[in-house]
């Protein structure tokens, strides 16, 4: 396993100004970001008003993208360990870039499961492969602040990205979304051109994986493989289920506000413009403390309170009744709280998990176990959405309590893995 010491921490933007390999990876991140905010706000309404694919083939096509997805994170982790990371990735955002600009040829299901493929294939694929990446090139406790950085400049680029998607939206004509969905795919053409710069030696391998003639040595039979790593299996599957909330965010929270309290249906977007906002102010700062598997271990036990908290508030919406100021005002106060606490338990469990996932692994096989990990969230977002619709939205408050029960459970399992493979690491 991977060392949990801790060592005295550079501040993030001290490492960000030291450091060129991190500053080429956030910018890769917010360009990246940029095209996927502005064009997955607009997939779906391409899909269904310009293209005219009934809403069901467009989500059974998207699907069956996801399950790509899952196999994708897989085999290109294990890939990661034994081709240039640095190569993989610059082929990856091409595939990528040039699928997305392929949507503008989609006129029925069939083009759409292929096009839709390669782009999750791509996307998810190029995940594992740059955790790998992180994983080898930054040591112990800074690859969670590094991933935590990421995803802040993420929801950084997604902000900007949906904010983009506005123009179309408001034009309202075919044309005005096609031209906005290519230039989402250039985007990830020029990150391609820009991860070009990334050292090699640094990204593809640690130093004690190359020989003294520069070649590369894959992982001998004596390594611990991810698949007989029983411990670590247990610790993706749990945050894989607990992963389940980020569809619940993005699916049953706006279809319970919509359809079963009583505050404005207008109060969606802030909703998730709370959990945008959470997540930039706070994602760097609420990681610390996670960097070894102890602390991510509390912290993942924090996490699932503070998500058993979320689905009790966001039940407790639905039950505020009344067409009066007072009731819908209630209802969005209630909401909002909700949406904080939500977010809170999100950053939490993300940064537990990034930890977990580098600490419990082997440095000498660290994309397959990178890929490993991915798969399980790949899987958690694959059922997400049928998940939450048949608890929260089909069952009410006990749907709520069901998830309020699994998002906890499974925060526990992964605490006292987590409390194990500490014990183990001394």
């Amino acid at each position: 396993m991977s060392s949990s010491t801790v060592l005295p921490e550079v501040p993030v933007r001290t490492l960000v100004r030291q450091d060129a390999t991190l500053r080429r990876l956030l910018t890769v991140t917010l360009v990246d970001t940029i095209g996927r905010g502005a064009f997955f706000t607009l997939t779906s309404l391409y899909l269904t008003t310009v293209v005219g694919l009934p809403a069901v083939a467009v989500g059974l096509g998207l699907t069956v993208a996801g399950a790509v997805g899952v196999l994708s994170s897989l085999g290109f982790g294990h890939l990661a360990d034994r081709f240039s990371a640095r190569r993989m990735l610059v082929w990856l955002h091409l595939v990528q870039g040039l699928a997305l600009v392929g949507y503008v040829l989609v006129h029925d299901l069939p083009t759409l499961v292929v096009v839709a493929s390669i782009v999750t294939l791509a996307q998810q694929g190029g995940s594992s492969v740059r955790s790998a990446a992180i994983g080898r090139a930054f040591p112990g406790g800074e690859r969670v602040r590094v991933r935590a950085t990421m995803r802040t400049v993420t929801n950084v680029g997604i902000a900007a990205g949906t904010a983009l998607a506005a123009i179309p939206l408001a034009v309202g004509t075919g044309s005005a979304y096609r031209v906005t969905m290519v230039a989402a795919g250039v985007l990830f053409v020029a990150s391609a051109l820009l991860l070009l710069g990334l050292p090699s030696a640094r990204i593809d391998a640690a130093p004690a994986e190359r020989t003294e003639t520069g070649s590369l040595v894959l992982p001998t039979a004596d390594v611990r493989s991810p698949y007989r790593d029983v411990r670590f299996l247990g610790m993706t599957a749990l945050t894989g289920v607990f992963g389940i909330q980020f569809g619940l965010f993005e699916v049953a929270v706006p279809l319970w506000v919509v359809g079963h309290t009583v505050a404005p249906d207008v109060l969606v977007s802030p909703l998730l413009l709370v959990n945008t906002a959470v997540v930039i102010a706070l994602q760097v700062r609420m990681s610390r403390g996670t960097g070894t598997i102890a602390g991510a271990g509390r912290s993942m036990l924090h996490a699932g309170w503070l998500m058993a908290l979320a689905c009790g508030l966001w039940a407790a919406a639905g039950w505020v009744s009344g067409d009066d100021w007072g009731p819908v005002a209630l209802a969005a106060v209630v909401l909002v709280v909700a949406a904080l606490v939500h977010s809170l338990a999100e950053i939490t469990s993300s940064a537990a998990g990034w930890s977990l996932s580098f600490e419990m692994a082997p440095a000498e096989r660290v994309g397959a176990y990178q890929g490993v990990y991915g798969t399980g969230y790949a899987v958690g977002a694959m059922v997400a959405p049928a998940v939450v619709t048949l608890t929260a939205i089909d069952l009410g408050t006990v749907g709520w309590a069901v998830l309020a029960a699994m998002f906890l459970g499974a925060a526990l399992g992964t605490a006292a893995i987590a409390r194990r493979a500490a014990r183990v690491a001394r």
